[in-house]
């Protein structure tokens, strides 16, 4: 064992049963109006409700506390521009034949294709980026652990922050995503995870019959 210090646990907060289940039962109610959406406003987003929510993703669980990610927001229309035109680039390729057909099978009851207005639409881009190597402060050059799964966490927490301030949000993963890494200037060291797409809808935004299919906690749950 380590000399690190170890601190009392003063900052958390235990509630009675029923509360607990309140509030648990008024959180899930919440995420179910979570969408993901594609029909975006242009209405614009204060910089300091992106930052607070990306505060409470980097709250989120590391591997050995390393806290192994990087988070670009981009409210630029010129960035915006060049991430659409480079994102839009990729697409192409993808669904002219590189997913392959059961990929793209599996993708059209979405409807989406090679087009990417929302990567201008939106007054906010989340450029996420996992960190091979880093430390628990800046600077530090050590191994990172759990990578994907820890930057995987922190991307829910965002999400999750994002929805509940009010705001809407959008997954998108072109691939290959190495575009990113040269639009934001991060270092080859940083892999691109994930482009968050953030901000209000757009009047008349629409949600695919197919998304609201939910699987019953039956088929997602086993308890032993």
């Amino acid at each position: 064992m380590t000399e690190e210090q170890h601190f009392p646990l003063t900052d958390y907060t235990e509630y009675p049963p029923e509360e607990m289940a309140a509030r648990a039962g008024d959180f899930l109610a919440r995420m179910k109006r979570r969408h993901t959406i594609r029909d975006f406003s242009d209405r614009q987003v204060d910089r300091s409700l992106i930052e607070i929510a990306i505060a409470a993703a980097a709250t989120a669980p590391s591997g050995a506390n390393h806290q192994p990610w990087h988070f670009v927001a981009i409210g630029s229309a010129e960035t915006k521009k060049k991430i659409r035109e480079a994102a839009e680039a990729e697409e192409r390729e993808f669904y002219a034949g590189r997913a392959g057909e059961e990929w793209l099978d599996a993708l059209e009851p979405l409807g989406t294709d090679a087009h990417k207005p929302f990567l201008e639409t939106a007054p906010w881009l989340i450029a996420i980026f996992a960190q091979k190597r880093g430390g628990v402060a800046a600077g530090d050059d050590r191994k990172n652990y759990y990578v994907t799964e820890s930057v995987g966490i922190a991307t829910g927490f965002l999400i999750a922050a994002l929805h509940d301030a009010g705001l809407a949000t959008l997954t998108h993963t072109p691939a290959p995503m190495g575009f990113l890494t040269e639009i934001c200037g991060r270092p080859k060291t940083e892999k691109p995870f994930l482009l968050l797409v953030t901000g209000y809808p757009a009047e008349g935004a629409t949600i695919p019959a197919h998304a609201l299919k939910k699987k019953p906690l039956s088929d997602i749950l086993t308890v032993v």
